[in-house]
């Protein structure tokens, strides 16, 4: 059996870093560990190629060796993903799908012969033993969450690796809160399920065996779910890894309630975590009460992500707008926070009701759900009739992102992070990829872009006063043309 795993391509968003990964010669920032992870599930003696979308094309050629298709998308990847649908039907080949966007949406994806929904170590091998008896079912699904001890090491082998910016690999699957407006608990469980360190640890020697020397991004919804599993096993196990092998970053996603544990950040950093992604949302408690945010109610959030910064760990940070109780007042307050936190890596997004999430299920009792979510951040429309007017709502959106993303107040929490951030250790030597994107960021950020003063004083002021940080200023300020492009083209136009 020839088999293509596919993968849609990301439209143009925040989150794609498009515009900076080309600075560094890479296309995507990432493989698709789902799809790369259901290879290895598959029957070893079946052919396998990726193609990800988002770093090759899907030909003609392609479609002719193949005997089926695994298709896997997420929902901001609904349009791509009906595109690639479209185009394996034409050429008469079996599709087969699954993934968040699938699991929430099959009903609406009429051409695909077989769904393989919810956790795929649980709902593919029925459809494999199906399929090798002839008798392959349409929709295979099930409420039971899997043992993800029992996950095997993706197949890292099908991925151009060279073309990506970071691996991915994962920990654990769920989260211990249940936000309203998302979805990882309907999809994962609200008790977080973690594998075994060996099997953490196998799946980083498979990169390394691959020639990986790279970032690696551990995809946890929340990787600080299970906090005494992390001190006693994990980051012990990571910390003498890295000791012995060693050239490997990490980042991940986590609640701010890391900021309440310096043992727990320590030994991350210790680690080599340096980066964490955390879902501030909103400064407005009300908002906070209201979507059920309770881990981040009552707390002085600007010193949580401070002290976070001075533990080792940048903070990049997800904001929303668009709460019931938010007034106009929202988004004045949105952009102090955001400057004061130095939180360079700011995602701000209006409030979308997401299929599967008790926001979801609410607009539709109180009939204010205008049609399902995207799960683009790059829009300023959203699936909800909110509280506040619509049109205020979107003007006061647009607000924040001009002035976050204006060069001068970028630069300046650029500034601010830097002189928090303390990293215990940063390599003094660049490698070739740094040395390419500064070549590329000094020709399009200093001597073209139209921020090239800010660019200047920002980078000079890292050079001399923080020298350890200049590779981390170089790589914030080319996310910050990234950031701008996508501003100026989709949002702010």
């Amino acid at each position: 059996m020839n088999v293509l795993l596919i993968y849609p391509e990301f439209p143009d968003t925040f989150w794609s870093f498009k515009h900076a990964l080309k600075l560094a010669h890479k296309r995507a920032s990432s493989p698709p560990l789902g799809l790369l992870t259901i290879a290895a599930l598959l029957p070893p003696q079946w052919n396998k190629r990726l193609v990800d979308l988002n770093v090759a094309r899907l030909t003609d050629r392609d479609l002719s060796w193949a005997d089926a298709v695994f298709v896997s998308a997420m929902l901001v990847q609904r349009e791509a993903a009906r595109s690639v649908i479209a185009r394996c039907r034409a050429a008469g080949v079996r599709i087969i799908a699954g993934g968040p966007l699938f699991t929430s949406e099959y009903g609406q994806f009429e051409a695909v012969d077989h769904f393989v929904l919810n956790e795929g170590e649980l709902t593919l091998p029925p459809f494999l033993a199906d399929l090798a008896q002839g008798q392959a079912k349409r929709v295979y699904a099930t409420a039971e969450f899997a043992d993800i001890r029992k996950s095997p090491v993706p197949l890292w082998s099908l991925a151009q690796m060279r073309r990506y910016a970071a691996m991915s690999l994962q920990y654990s699957r769920g989260c211990p809160f249940q936000c309203e407006f998302c979805n990882v608990t309907a999809l994962f469980g609200h008790r977080p399920r973690t594998k075994g360190t060996d099997q953490v640890l196998a799946e980083l020697d498979g990169l390394y065996t691959q020639g990986w020397r790279g970032s690696v991004f551990f995809v946890d919804d929340n990787f600080i779910g299970n906090k005494k599993q992390l001190k006693t096993e994990l980051l012990p196990a990571l910390i003498a890894w890295q000791k012995t092998r060693g050239g490997l970053s990490f980042y991940t996603e986590a609640s701010i309630n890391l900021a309440d544990d310096p043992q727990l950040a320590e030994l991350m950093v210790e680690a080599g975590f340096d980066t964490v992604f955390i879902g501030i949302e909103t400064p407005n408690e009300a908002s906070l009460a209201e979507s059920g945010k309770h881990q981040n109610q009552s707390r002085n959030l600007v010193e949580d992500v401070k002290r976070l910064q001075r533990a080792g760990l940048q903070v990049q940070g997800g904001f929303i707008v668009g709460f019931d109780s938010d007034t106009p007042a929202i988004f004045q307050r949105q952009i102090d926070f955001i400057q004061k936190s130095g939180i360079v890596t700011a995602m701000v997004g209006l409030l979308q009701a997401i299929p599967g999430t008790r926001l979801y299920e609410r607009m539709q009792r109180e009939g204010r759900l205008v049609s399902d979510g995207t799960g683009d951040n790059v829009s300023i429309s959203t699936n909800i009739i909110p509280a506040m007017n619509l049109e205020t709502l979107q003007e006061g959106y647009k607000s924040i992102l001009r002035t976050i993303y204006a060069p001068e107040n970028y630069y300046r929490r650029l500034k601010s992070f830097l002189w928090e951030y303390r990293p215990p250790k940063v390599r003094s030597v660049m490698s070739l990829g740094h040395k390419m994107a500064l070549f590329h960021s000094i020709y399009r950020l200093g001597i073209l872009g139209k921020e090239r003063l800010c660019f200047w004083k920002v980078m000079l002021w890292a050079l001399f006063k923080r020298p350890r940080l200049f590779s981390h200023a170089l790589t914030l300020a080319i996310y910050g043309y990234h950031f701008r492009i996508i501003c100026e083209r989709y949002i702010l136009k």
